[in-house]
């Protein structure tokens, strides 16, 4: 299904007059077994849509939060198959749930464009987010995607203007992720007031869903900007209940869904 995947849940979301809870985990974190078993748990936990993160050794646009979760993933010694691996195991389960890859050009680069992308979308991944891939360098990954009709997702940040907001906006598909502040992430925090205007400009300029990213911390904060935009992207909160959990010797999906659940529920009512 790939894109079509997308589409129908934003559809059936914008039907409902509601805006898509997204929930970001690594892959790997902090351990193959550990991370599936939050994965799996997601979606009845009210995700809408998973980005799933694949662990590079110099994550330039993560705060501490998720560098962390990338280390531990790599020295846990999680590998690209472990992660396509994660995703078929997911789709044995849940035929529904938008799965979206998200990381950094290194590793798709090392793979080769055409076999990272048929592997991703036979494993039955929906989309790819690579942070650090402009525009003007994406067509021979976007010629890719496209053959095995996955989304290439772009990010669009306060300072995209509109000239560069027409160059990024070509060729994206499934949504546009719109990174609420400054920086990176998990550091600052996003203000609905503030990205309001910008939602709506990159809608325009798109015709996609908006989600938005970077910043988001408390259900309070997902709530406001689900009213703004089409999505919450939720990370570093998530993350952090992985590593809080760690010490404890708990199963690291416990905490972490009964997280999910409540940013979910936040981001579900917030119009009602």
């Amino acid at each position: 299904m790939s894109i079509a995947r997308i589409d129908a849940r934003f559809a059936k979301l914008k039907a409902e007059n509601k805006a898509a809870f997204v929930a970001y985990i690594m892959a790997g974190d902090p351990d193959v077994e550990a991370s599936f078993e939050v994965l799996k748990g997601l979606p009845a936990a009210g995700a809408d849509i998973i980005e799933l993160g694949f662990p590079f050794s110099d994550p330039m646009a993560e705060g501490p939060t998720i560098q962390l979760a990338a280390e531990r993933s790599l020295k846990s010694g999680t590998k690209m198959a472990h992660v396509f691996d994660l995703i078929k195991r997911f789709r044995e389960l849940d035929q529904d749930t938008p799965l979206i890859l998200m990381g950094y050009m290194n590793p798709v680069e090392n793979m080769g464009y055409a076999r990272f992308a048929q592997t991703a979308s036979e494993a039955g991944a929906d989309g790819v987010i690579v942070v650090d891939c402009p525009p003007e360098e994406a067509d021979g990954l976007t010629d890719a995607l496209d053959a095995n009709d996955m989304a290439l997702i772009r990010l669009a940040t306060p300072t995209t203007d509109d000239n560069r907001l027409k160059t990024l906006v070509k060729r994206t598909k499934g949504f546009v992720y719109y990174v609420s502040v400054a920086g990176v992430t998990g550091v600052k925090s996003a203000s609905a007031d503030s990205v309001k205007d910008a939602v709506a400009r990159v809608q325009k300029a798109s015709g996609l869903p908006v989600v938005v990213g970077f910043g988001i911390k408390t259900p309070e904060a997902a709530a406001a900007i689900a009213r703004v935009a089409d999505g919450s992207v939720v990370g570093s909160v998530l993350v952090d209940a992985i590593k809080n959990s760690l010490p404890e010797k708990a199963p690291v999906n416990t905490k972490v869904l009964e997280t999910a659940a409540i940013l979910a529920h936040a981001v579900h009512t917030a119009r009602l």
